[in-house]
């Protein structure tokens, strides 16, 4: 459905990054996979992708948290893909603790992350997308782009703002060709939730199976994480013809959390 199109996901080596880089692969995308490792340390990755789905796929390696480092990481992929079409804004780190004892540092670190670096790209890309007149843009917010929760001021303060971020991208784009979306998904089992699980579940006194059936009991009704591979059909849907004049959105897969 997607043949020929260029994508780059940031935060792509694992998780929901990875899942939704397999799902755009399998549909004929050219991948520009991102990550802040060694290219060695992802060429297993890579390769498997590249030779399971048929499709060039290149490693840019960038600290997204570096502004400087992002404007490189657009021209590689045009560079080295041919074009870029799809972006997906995926990179994100998180960290957990009441305000007054969240270290400043963790807060520019995760501001950085999970929201300004979703400007910088989308800002570097733009001007292609609008030459082609076709885009997709992707931003993966999370339920925190919606609803708050304790312990995670910059995590909630980075998601909200990235569903803002879609709203005027999307805003400004309109009739181009180019949509702009977010992705808002519940508890989905990542590395980047692994810790809270094991945390609830030693401060539970129960085994990390049991820690993450409480998790989920505390937020989200369906009673079971999000399926990555869901995440990544997704991002293909926002991507294809039958979502053309889908743009400006916060899109829910979170098992009936924000529904209460």
């Amino acid at each position: 459905m997607l043949k020929g199109k260029k994508a780059l996901i940031t935060g792509s080596t694992s998780g929901i990054g990875l899942g939704i880089a397999r799902a755009l692969a399998a549909q004929g995308c050219a991948i520009m996979l991102n990550g802040s490792r060694d290219a060695e340390a992802v060429e297993p990755v890579r390769r498997e992708l590249a030779d399971q789905a048929g499709v060039l796929v290149a490693y840019g390696r960038a600290d997204l948290t570096r502004a400087e480092e992002i404007g490189p990481l657009v021209a590689q992929t045009i560079a080295r893909l041919g074009g870029l079409d799809i972006l997906v804004n995926n990179a994100g780190i998180q960290y957990t603790a009441p305000v007054e004892d969240f270290p400043p540092e963790k807060w520019d670190t995760i501001i950085a992350l999970n929201l300004s670096s979703a400007f910088h790209t989308i800002h570097h890309a733009l001007p292609f997308m609008k030459a082609a007149g076709w885009g997709r843009i992707i931003n993966v917010s999370s339920v925190h782009g919606l609803v708050a929760s304790v312990r995670k001021a910059a995590y909630v303060t980075a998601k909200h703002g990235l569903v803002g971020l879609t709203k005027v991208v999307a805003l400004e784009t309109a009739g181009q060709g180019i949509t702009c979306n977010a992705i808002c998904p519940g508890w989905t089992r990542t590395e980047l939730i692994e810790p809270q699980i094991v945390a609830l579940a030693e401060r539970l006194g129960v085994d990390v199976e049991e820690g993450g059936r409480a998790l989920l009991a505390g937020k989200q009704p369906s009673g079971q994480f999000v399926a990555i591979e869901h995440l990544g059909q997704l991002a293909v849907f926002l991507c294809s013809e039958a979502a053309e004049q889908i743009t400006g959105t916060a899109l829910p897969i979170d098992g009936g959390w924000t529904a209460q």
